[in-house]
C-alpha cells in the first residue's frame, strides 16, 4: 500500500495544559479556530468518532463495508447527504470540528485542511465511527499505561495482510492500531477494551506483528512510531483508518476523512456504549 503525503501540523492538542479536562464542546472550538494534532488525551470520559464522507451513490456500498467490517468499521452515526450535522454532538459541524481532515479524489490525497467547507458538497453522506481513543481512558484507570500518550506521539498505525470483507466496490485491508502492553497489564487491557465493542471492542491479535503481515513496526503505514519497554508486547486493534485504506485501494472519485489520529469529540460518554452485567 503507498503511504500518503504527511503535512506537518499545528501544535499537538495533546500537548495542550488541561486538554484532558476539556468539555467536548471546548474542544470541538479549539479544532475550530485552527488547533490540529492528535486528540488522544482530550477531553477524558467522551467518546472519540472517526469520520468518512462519500457522495450518494456510493454511500450504500460504505454501509455494506461497515455492517460487513464491524470491528474495524462500528457505526455510531450516518448523517442525510449534505448534512454537517450529527445527534452525537448538539450544534457541532462535521466540517470545521475536527483538528484536520484529509480529502481525496480518485482515491490520491490532495489536501489536509483544518476546514473543509471549501470541498464540502450537497451530496456528501457522512460516517461516524467509534475509536480506540476513547477505550484508552478505560485502560488507564486499570493501570495499562498508554505509551503513545506518554511519548507525545500519535498512535501508530499498519495496514495488515488482512482483507476486510468487500462491498460493491469497496475492498481493502484492515488497518490495526498498535499499543505497547507490559505482560502484567494484557488481561486488563483486553478485558477492558473488550467491554466497548463500539469503539474497536478488544484487540484482533496480541504479539508478533509478522502474523498480520505487518514487516516492521517503526514503519506505520500511518503517523508515528512508539518505543517498547523491553518486555512490552504490542497489542493490536482494529483501527477506524480502514475506510481510508478502502478508499486508496478502491479509489472513489472523493472522499472527506479525518486525518488519523485527529478525531471529532462527540458529547456521548463512554459508559454509554460500554456492555454491563460482564464485568
Amino acid at each position: 500500500m503507498t503511504r500518503p503525503h504527511r503535512t506537518e501540523d499545528r501544535p499537538v492538542a495533546t500537548a495542550q495544559e488541561h486538554a484532558h479536562a476539556w468539555s467536548p464542546q471546548t474542544a470541538r472550538a479549539r479544532f475550530r479556530e485552527g488547533l490540529a494534532g492528535p486528540t488522544a488525551g482530550v477531553a477524558a470520559g467522551h467518546t472519540q468518532a472517526n469520520l468518512i464522507a462519500v457522495p450518494a451513490d456510493w454511500a450504500y456500498d460504505m454501509l455494506l463495508f461497515c455492517q460487513r467490517n464491524p470491528q474495524p468499521c462500528p457505526l455510531l452515526d450516518v448523517t442525510d447527504a449534505g448534512s454537517a450535522t450529527t445527534v452525537l454532538a448538539e450544534g457541532a459541524d462535521l466540517r470545521t470540528d475536527l483538528p484536520r481532515y484529509r480529502v481525496w479524489q480518485d482515491g490520491e490525497l490532495v489536501d489536509e485542511p483544518t476546514d473543509a467547507r471549501a470541498y464540502w458538497r450537497d451530496d456528501l453522506v457522512s460516517f461516524l465511527l467509534g475509536c480506540s481513543f476513547t477505550f484508552e481512558w478505560a485502560l488507564a484507570r486499570a493501570g495499562v499505561p498508554i505509551r503513545h500518550v506518554e511519548q507525545g506521539r500519535n498512535v501508530p498505525m499498519y495496514a495488515t495482510g488482512r482483507a476486510c470483507r468487500e462491498a460493491g466496490r469497496l475492498r481493502g485491508p484492515m488497518v490495526v492500531s498498535m499499543r505497547p502492553v507490559p505482560p502484567e497489564h494484557l488481561r486488563a487491557a483486553i478485558r477492558e477494551s473488550s467491554l466497548l465493542p463500539a469503539v474497536h471492542g478488544g484487540p484482533v491479535h496480541c504479539g508478533d506483528c509478522a502474523a498480520l503481515g505487518i514487516e516492521d513496526l517503526d514503519r506505520p503505514d500511518f503517523e508515528d512510531p512508539v518505543v517498547l519497554d523491553d518486555d512490552d508486547i504490542p497489542v493490536f486493534w482494529a483501527c477506524g483508518v480502514t475506510p481510508q485504506a478502502a478508499v486508496m485501494a478502491s479509489r472513489p472519485p472523493f472522499a472527506i476523512t479525518h486525518a488519523p489520529g485527529q478525531m471529532f469529540l462527540t458529547d456521548a460518554r463512554d459508559e454509554q456504549y460500554r456492555l454491563v452485567g460482564v464485568d
